[in-house]
């Protein structure tokens, strides 16, 4: 009987693969299990890996992949160490492309590892925004997935955490005007991330000379403190509105399934810089990159300074 709802359960996900259905076994009908393989960063057959090809680039560092099944969902992840103390990375949404460029030099130059969520577990999927291998109901946002009912993901993608955890996404211009609080005026647009949006858990701090990376509104650090506490208390919140950054203040009342959230009510010290998608051109590319880097060299220089960084050689 086991094994015949074990070979209905490889029926109903032959859409992942063969190589998916050896782990989705292997997982079981008790505690998750993930399986981690090493792999070659230059022979990986994913869109963040294919645009780093040079040995340069993965010098020093080991990549994995990670593999298992949650609850009504299947996951790929890939951890990139560098072997040196340092933060965590965390790259959420595989659609986010800049997040990953920015990652892939950062963990480089201040060590700790990188977490990136890969959608390509369902080949199809491949750099989009939500993991679409579930067995049932609506694709799920990598980014609000941290819950206390589904405790081994978070606990994966936190494993050996390193200090402090900074999250890297890339946004489109603009922010839904219609439900903010202010700057309503403005074209309607998507989403809360915007230095113009407001409301009654988010609120901003605008940079007041608006010089680079912040002549964009869609250029922004999130400082995350709990309901009850001042906006003060947010890890590096007071740094980082001294250096004029871009600073959306996000109080957090009850978890919404964001690593922010699920951070803040642990007393973890966690980051979130954002900045406007530019596309896939090497240019794009490059230019959220090194908005990202603005934010990560200033912050950890106020606020984390035993991170160090790198000696070039």
């Amino acid at each position: 009987m086991i094994e015949d709802r074990r070979l209905m359960s490889q029926i109903r996900h032959r859409r992942l693969g063969l190589a998916a259905l050896a782990w989705i076994a292997l997982a079981g009908a008790g505690e998750p299990r993930a399986v981690v393989t090493p792999v070659d960063p230059l022979t990986v057959q994913d869109d963040d890996f294919a645009r780093h090809r040079d040995p340069a680039e993965w010098k020093g560092l080991k990549v994995s992949r990670i593999e298992f099944r949650e609850e009504r969902a299947a996951w790929r992840l890939w951890r990139i160490e560098s072997g040196r103390k340092g933060p965590l990375w965390f790259v959420p949404h595989d659609s986010e492309n800049g997040g990953f460029e920015a990652a892939l030099v950062a963990v480089r130059k201040y060590g700790g590892s990188v977490v990136a969520v890969d959608a390509g577990v369902v080949p199809a999927a491949d750099g989009t925004r939500m993991n679409r291998a579930v067995d049932y109901g609506r694709p799920i946002d990598p980014n609000r997935n941290f819950d206390d009912a589904l405790p081994f993901y978070a606990r994966t993608v936190l494993a050996g955490r390193g200090w402090p955890i900074i999250a890297l996404h890339t946004n489109s211009p603009g922010f839904a005007s219609d439900e903010s609080t202010c700057n309503q005026s403005d074209p309607v647009g998507r989403g809360v991330i915007s230095i113009r949006f407001c409301d009654d858990t988010l609120t901003p701090s605008p940079s007041r000379a608006r010089a680079w990376p912040w002549d964009d509104d869609d250029s922004v650090a999130f400082a995350t403190y709990r309901t009850g506490q001042p906006m003060s208390s947010a890890y590096c919140r007071d740094q980082m509105v001294a250096m004029d950054f871009n600073v959306v203040q996000e109080r957090v009342v009850t978890s919404d399934g964001s690593l922010s959230n699920y951070s803040v009510l642990r007393g973890i010290d966690y980051l979130n810089f954002e900045t406007q998608d530019r596309g896939l051109s090497p240019e794009g590319l490059a230019e959220m990159r090194d908005r990202l880097m603005y934010m990560i060299d200033h912050a950890l220089a106020a606020c984390a300074p035993g991170v160090k960084a790198a000696r070039r050689r």
